[in-house]
């Protein structure tokens, strides 16, 4: 009413030109004020942080509990949920109110003083003496910013000309359309059981399914291929499954029922250094599928070659075909890190037993497409009693080891004498690549025989070959590009230039994980800021203060590691990390390598190439807002991460407060149990652990 005769007095007084712009303008400034003092205050997003670095300093005081963190709901009163039954909203979620963003803690078993030294600091703690550190690793950040929405060819992924996967078109042209969340907050999930034949050893990419059928077939592909979309149910647990054993334990004995499968069963007729007692299967120390035993069969590969010296100069192994893991083993007790590669047509299911014993171990295959690892980043490979035709398909298979083995790294094969035709095509590959012959053992009480070759650390010897075949390979051509990439018949060259990765041997373990070589001195600084960060974060908040039992991890995986930070800071416990580095992003694998730290590359909008159950603890940081772009099934990685988890494991995921809700909701339906959680303006930590739920 005021208004309204407000208005009516400008009508009956003529007024002035001047006069009638200043009142539009005065007007103009009412308007705004009042649209500001309704507007949500947190509809300001500009400033918020896009790293969560640690939990927050303010952790012993709780606060007012938000919609997304509240306390855990008994298993009977949640409701399973994993078909999403509401679509995806198309517009942006809400950020947080105030009130909501504040810092809440719940913890089972946790510790709030531990967390609360392990906290962001404050703008003025970062403008005194803390400024330092902080900037190295904004800096970082925002250069993953800056790397992680190229394309895949900035990263490592694929450049085979192979149709797109479903995640490579999701992501096209989106251009600067807005996004909507990345979990729809009002969907509802069903969660049903992968089919029986599937069984509990299922691996999506790997064991073979009639496209669009959903039938399963029992057999595995010969190359990975993963059913589209991904499978969206839960992998059944093994009848009469066990809490594994804890490690060291395990390195000798594990729970047969675990891994139980009708062929293993029948390759441990024939192979008597597998003994089963009772429930357990057990792994006798000085007996292996090695004539000597593993322990007799490294002292022997050190006396012969002295060059080698492992824990030293040799840190990283790649043993090809995971035969009893005793390789492995014995060279654990010397500090080298051994990861066993399965093989596809594999069905005995060796790997699965490396994992369940300890030991790193992935699946994957000697075909036509390049192993997931960067180029020349091996010390050395090894394959035991070896029946691979590595001559085959115009030598390419030995191409692709030459590809992953350091310059100067050695190759170590044992092997059966019989097949005159494939020694023959092997030696005449062997000497294409121009590999010398270091040592040469038959042994006598067997047909077993045992060949140690080294690698060139020159390009000199490549031209004094009789034959350029294989030629070598184009200069333009990226020998890291390892995600659905073909193997090449071609001969990559020695890096030469002392600026590139190759041409020095890294130092000796341990010191390999804080001194680089010259190519790595531009980023030496970034690095190290990590990992002074990741320790610290370990130290007074990951060991005691999220509610994790650190006796029962043995196997980790970081699902989104940037340069090794977590696995450096973990190293002097007794675990091994299984660092991931997402294909569509940076590409830092070769770092964690020359580091002396495993990794592999993957695309988490696809199931990952290992059995399931086979890890204790998972680390997301901020993998899930990183894949906004590219899965078009993002509950699928929620999925994945129940099937690759043990139940008992742990996960400890660090997001943004808008996926972390909607997050939380999904692992109640899941049935994991939710040890600690923690917010603080618009980032946030979760420790959940996973529990012996099925549907």
């Amino acid at each position: 009413m005021a208004a309204t005769k407000f208005i009516g007095k400008i009508k009956r007084h003529r007024l002035g030109f001047c006069a009638k712009v200043c009142l539009v303008a005065f007007l103009g400034l009412v308007f705004t004020g009042i649209w500001f003092a309704l507007s949500s205050p947190s509809s300001a997003v500009s400033n918020r942080r896009t790293s969560f670095g640690d939990v927050a300093e303010q952790a012993g005081i709780r606060g007012k509990e938000s919609g997304a963190f509240r306390k855990p709901t008994s298993p009977a009163a949640r409701t399973p949920a994993a078909t999403t039954r509401a679509p995806v909203s198309s517009g942006n979620q809400s950020p947080p109110a105030k009130e909501e963003r504040e810092e809440t803690i719940r913890e089972n078993g946790g510790n709030d003083e531990n967390l609360k030294a392990d906290g962001p600091k404050s703008p003025e703690e970062e403008e005194g003496g803390g400024r330092e550190d902080n900037a190295e690793i904004e800096e970082q950040t925002n250069e993953e910013e800056d790397i992680a929405d190229r394309d895949p060819e900035d990263g490592v992924g694929a450049d085979d000309g192979e149709e797109p996967t479903e995640n490579e078109t999701s992501g096209k042209g989106i251009g600067n359309e807005k996004l909507g969340p990345l979990f729809d907050p009002t969907a509802q999930y069903s969660w049903k059981s992968c089919a029986a034949k599937k069984g509990p050893h299922y691996i999506p990419c790997i064991d073979l399914e009639v496209a669009g059928s959903g039938k399963f077939q029992g057999h595995r592909h010969h190359e990975r291929s993963c059913p589209r979309p991904p499978p969206m149910c839960l992998v059944p647990l093994p009848p009469e499954y066990k809490p594994p054993v804890s490690w060291p334990e395990s390195r000798s004995q594990i729970f047969f029922t675990n891994v139980a499968h009708p062929m293993l069963s029948a390759y441990m007729k024939g192979h008597r250094w597998l003994r089963l007692d009772g429930d357990l299967l057990l792994f006798p120390r000085n007996e292996s599928i090695l004539q000597d035993g593993g322990a007799q069969f490294i002292d022997f590969i050190e006396e012969t070659v002295p060059d080698i010296d492992w824990g030293k100069n040799i840190r990283i192994v790649l043993d090809i075909q995971c035969t009893d893991s005793s390789f492995g083993a014995a060279l654990l007790e010397k500090e080298v890190l051994t990861i066993s590669l399965g093989l596809m047509g594999d069905q005995t299911d060796l790997a699965q037993l490396a994992l369940e014993r300890g030991f790193p171990a992935v699946v994957g295959n000697l075909g036509i497409r390049r192993l997931p690892f960067p180029s020349g980043v091996f010390d050395a490979i090894h394959c035991g009693d070896c029946s691979i035709p590595w001559h085959s398909k115009g030598g390419r298979p030995l191409l692709e080891m030459n590809r992953i083995l350091r310059p100067g790294g050695y190759c170590i094969m044992s092997f059966k004498h019989g097949d005159i035709e494939a020694e023959e095509g092997m030696s005449a590959s062997i000497d294409s690549i121009s590999w010398s012959v270091l040592a040469h053992r038959n042994d006598e009480d067997s047909d077993l025989g045992v060949k140690i070759y080294q690698k060139p650390s020159s390009n000199d010897v490549y031209e004094l070959r009789r034959t350029k075949n294989p030629p070598l390979c184009q200069e333009n051509e990226n020998q890291d590009a390892a995600w659905y990439t073909p193997i090449t018949a071609c001969l990559h060259t020695i890096p030469a230039a002392i600026e590139e990765r190759g041409t020095d041997w890294p130092e000796d373990w341990p010191k390999r994980l804080e001194h680089f070589p010259e190519w790595l001195a531009d980023s030496q600084e970034r690095i190290l800021a990590d990992a002074k960060r990741w320790r610290e974060t370990l130290n007074r908040s990951y060991l005691s203060g999220l509610g994790v039992d650190w006796s029962k991890v043995r196997n980790v995986m970081d699902m989104r590691a940037i340069y090794g930070g977590l696995a450096a800071a973990l190293a002097p416990y007794k675990v091994w990390v299984m660092n991931v580095v997402p294909v569509h992003g940076p590409n830092t694998l070769p770092v964690i390598f020359e580091r002396g730290l495993l990794g592999v590359y993957h695309d988490w909008c696809e199931p990952f190439s290992t059995f399931p159950r086979s890890y204790d603890l998972l680390h997301a940081d901020h993998l899930f807002s990183r894949l906004k772009k590219r899965c078009r099934h993002p509950v699928g990685i929620v999925a994945e991460m129940d099937r690759i988890l043990r139940p008992g494991g742990w996960a400890i995921i660090r997001e943004k407060l808008e996926i972390l809700r909607p997050l939380e909701e999904i692992l109640r339906t899941l049935h994991w149990e939710i040890r600690m959680t923690y917010s603080k303006d618009s980032e946030g930590i979760v420790c959940a652990e996973k529990t012996t739920w099925r549907p």
